[in-house]
Parts: structure tokens; sequence; C-alpha cells
């Protein structure tokens, strides 16, 4: 362990962000140099606090099963090589974690039963990026190829996960996205201020060189069907993602103004990294509703506010969270409390608690102008208008953030007949093997809709039962299986 006290005589502290008023006018993470650079003048200290727990919860708590007390007790000793080596032992890309991960590890931490958790996030980000600085990331190339073809259909997290690990167990693995690059929604979906691309770059270029193969701008159930890839491959793994958005299907929906959140952000994100967006959705100049509390209403805040908007306000249907765990939420598990993301600091922000919008509303040339909504009590299982509290508030721009439904059906899923879960989800075995023998799922379109943490560690799954399935047997590791995980936080 670190120092036995050290939770005892250091306080928690995080890394200091830039300054509001400079960061909202450019496009730059919100934290000086990089979100580890930030922190390494606090970093030793806030690994000191990592206690001699016995049991460490915070293993629990992420799903990648990251050894964290070993890396704090290394960094508190300067040994950060040997904290690299034990961080990249179960997490693919730290990196991405460090930064987009809302951290269940922090809150399953022993420490915080009575205590500020231990920083655990802002250590795990501080010894990658200090190990991409140090160009101590480098390509492993397998030392033997096994003759064994893979396709993982998806660039997220998930599918680099899966493709990055069985191309080191031997494998050649080809990766589709039907984007213009690789990534999934952490290219297109995530703005830059919360991770800008050169991150994601320098990872998609280690990966070409240890040898994964990555096909652009092909959309498979168009470009190419799914049984000319169970022809040409051993393997296919099913990385797609839950990219069908809850829709709000109230009167006015198909006013001129009224969008899903990923037809904004994606637009927003490649004007931001300078690329041509025709007929552009802008925020610039105008009321802008938000409708959804999650980190993609944030993301559209954000956004939002460093495109120009007049005012921004964010609508949730949901009381207004505690701001300390709630009984019914005990430790270790993750709470619903009430948090304040970066996006949130930085300007006016009117947050509406219990709030159902009821129609949109528009001028007569079918622009939107406002939105009509009501107050709601949740009462015999549903939610109730509250009496009079009926009102129009200003809107040019409403953005639909309400999460995900589910995994696209038409294209391969309906090519290839794959059973679904009752959530519609690709239902597969223990192995990730979906009901078509030879074809994987992992990530959001086996999961559902979750964090990258999942993704990622669903991706390393997907490996290991695709290895076993091309080889007989996998020594790669495998945090969780797929039942397990619908059970788990």
């Amino acid at each position: 362990m670190a120092d036995p006290r050290g939770f005892m005589t250091v306080p928690r502290q995080v890394a200091e962000r830039r300054p509001v008023t400079e960061r909202v006018h450019d496009w730059h993470e919100v934290y000086p140099g990089t979100p580890g650079r930030a922190v390494l003048p606090i970093i030793s200290k806030q690994a000191s606090r990592c206690m001699d727990c016995g049991i460490p919860f915070c293993h629990q708590g992420c799903p990648l099963g990251n050894l964290i007390p070993e890396w704090n007790d290394l960094i508190y000793r300067d040994k950060w090589r040997a904290a690299t080596d034990r961080l990249l032992a179960t997490n693919n890309f730290p990196e991405f974690t460090g930064r987009l991960c809302p951290a269940p590890c922090e809150t399953a931490c022993v420490v915080g039963i009575n205590r500020d958790p231990v920083t655990i996030k802002n250590v795990e980000v501080a010894i990658i990026d200090r190990a991409w600085d140090d160009r101590r990331i480098v390509p492993i190339v397998p030392e033997w190829h096994t003759g064994k073809t893979v396709a993982v259909v998806g660039s997220g997290p998930a599918g680099l996960a899966a493709a990055q690990q069985l191309t080191r167990a031997g494998h050649t693995v080809v990766v589709y996205e039907r984007a213009d690059a690789p990534g999934g929604l952490m290219r297109y979906g995530i703005p830059e201020f919360k991770m800008e691309k050169a991150v994601l770059d320098r990872r998609i270029k280690q990966m070409r060189q240890e040898g994964t193969v990555f096909k652009t701008g092909v959309t498979v159930g168009v470009d190419i069907s799914g049984e000319e890839l169970r022809e040409r491959f051993d393997a296919v793994i099913l990385a797609i993602g839950s990219t069908i958005p809850r829709d709000l299907p109230i009167p006015g929906r198909e006013l001129d103004g009224v969008h899903q959140a990923m037809e904004f952000l994606p637009q927003a994100n490649r004007a931001a990294l300078g690329q041509e967006v025709p007929d552009q959705i802008t925020a610039e100049g105008k009321n802008v509703v938000v409708i959804g509390g999650g980190d993609t209403g944030s993301d559209c805040i954000g956004t939002s506010l460093r495109q120009g908007a007049t005012s921004v306000t964010q609508l949730e249907i949901m009381p207004t969270p505690s701001s300390d765990r709630p009984n019914m939420q005990p430790w270790p598990t993750y709470p619903m409390i009430f948090r304040v993301s970066t996006s949130h600091e930085e300007g006016d922000i009117k947050r509406v608690f219990k709030a159902s919008t009821t129609q949109f509303l528009g001028d007569d040339d079918g622009k939107l102008r406002a939105l009509h909504l009501t107050d709601v009590e949740f009462s015999e299982g549903k939610f109730v208008p509250v009496e009079g509290s009926d009102r129009e508030i200003p809107a040019e721009l409403v953005l639909l953030a309400m999460g995900f439904v589910g995994p696209q059906k038409t294209g391969i899923v309906e090519e290839l007949g794959l059973d679904l879960d009752p959530r519609g989800n690709i239902a597969r075995n223990g192995e990730y093997e979906t009901s078509v023998p030879g074809v994987f799922a992992c990530g959001d379109a086996g999961r559902g809709q979750s964090l990258i943490v999942w993704a990622i560690a669903e991706g390393r799954s997907a490996a290991n039962g695709v290895d076993a399935f091309l080889q007989g047997s996998s020594g790669l590791p495998k945090p969780i299986d797929p039942t397990e995980r619908q059970m788990m936080v």
C-alpha cells in the first residue's frame, strides 16, 4: 500500500481546469495541456490516500477489474513504468476511460464510506498520459500468426478492444467502420473539449502498426453482406453499438429545429476539426433546450455554449437528485446524485427537473419557436401532470438526448437472423457468441447503452470467446461473462 495514514492526512484534490472564460472560446480539452499533465503536481499525494482496505471494492466497481491499489502504490513510490504495466494489464485504452468514464470505481472506494474517495480516475489518466509523453506506448506485434481471420464490425471502444486483443493473439483482424474514420462515437459523438481526437488517432496508429487493418466508409449490410463476411472470415464480431435514439413523438415533433443529439453533435465535431459541414445545425444566437440529463445532454450544453447560444435550458423528467448518496443506493453501488459536469460550469444553465414536454410550438413557416411543458409527479408507477403548471419557454433549437433503445436491426442483424434478448439487444451466450455460430456480439449492441469502461471490458471478453472458438482454448483475459454483467450496475 501507499502511505498508511495518507487517507487521513491528505484531502482529496482533483486536477484544476482551465478558466471558463478561456475554454468556452475554443474546442481544446478543459484541462491545461492534458488531464494527466494537469494533475501531475498533486498525483503522488493523491495516490497516497489509497488505504490498506483489505478487500479493495474499487475492483468490484470497475468492470475491467483494474488493479487500482497496485498502481496507486507504485505512483506513490515514483515507479511510473511499473504502474503503466499494471494499468495496461487490464485496460487497453486508459487514456479514453481516464477522460470519459464516470469512475464507478471511485464510488466503490472504501475510503469513500465516510470520507472523500481516492481520485482514481486522475491517477489513471496521469499514468497513461505520462507513458505516451515518455514514448513508452509502443506497438506490441505478435510473435507468430495463427492463420485465422476475424472481422470486427464497428470501431467504438468495444470493437477496438476486441480487435487489439485478437491481433496481439496472432489472428488477422479487419475492422469495418461506416464513418470516414475509425473511433465510433468517440470520433464524432464525443466533443473535442472532453477528448481531443489526437488522443484517439495515436491509439489507432499503434493498432495499425501492430497489424490491425481498418476499412472505413464501409457499411456492413449494404456495401458488404453479413454472409460475405462469414464466408471470408473465420469469425465475426458485431460491435455496432446501441444507435437507435429514444424519440419524443409529441405534437410538433416535425418542426424545423427539433433534432436528436446525435444529429447535432457529429456535425459540431466535424466543424471543430475543420471539416466542411453543409447546412450545419448550430446553436448560434438561439434559445437552446436540451431534453435529457445524462452525459450526452451535457455534451450538447458545452457544444451549444461554444457555438454562441443565447440561452441553454436542460429539462429532466426525474426529480432533482440529492447531493448525498440515497439510502436505497448504499456504498459500494454507483449512486444517482446531483452532479455538475464541466459543461454546467460554463454558463448560466437553467436546469429544470420534474418537467415533461407536451408539445413543440412553431411559426407559420414551420420553424420551432417554443415548447410547452408541465411539471410532473411520480404517482402509482407513472408521471402525472401537476395541475396549473403548464407553461411555454422560448426555443429555436431543441436537442433530444434521452438515450438509446438498442442496435440498428436493419442490415446485418436482420440479414443473419440473429436472436434478440427481451430488451431488443443482440442475444449471446457466456462466450459472447450469438445464435449464429461464429458470430459474436459485444459492447452496447449486446449489453444495451452503457459506459465506455463496460464497452472495453466487453470487447476484451468477446476476444477471449473468439480466440477460444478459433483455437480451442484461450489465454486472453476475460473480465466477466455477459450473464453476470446484466446483474451488475
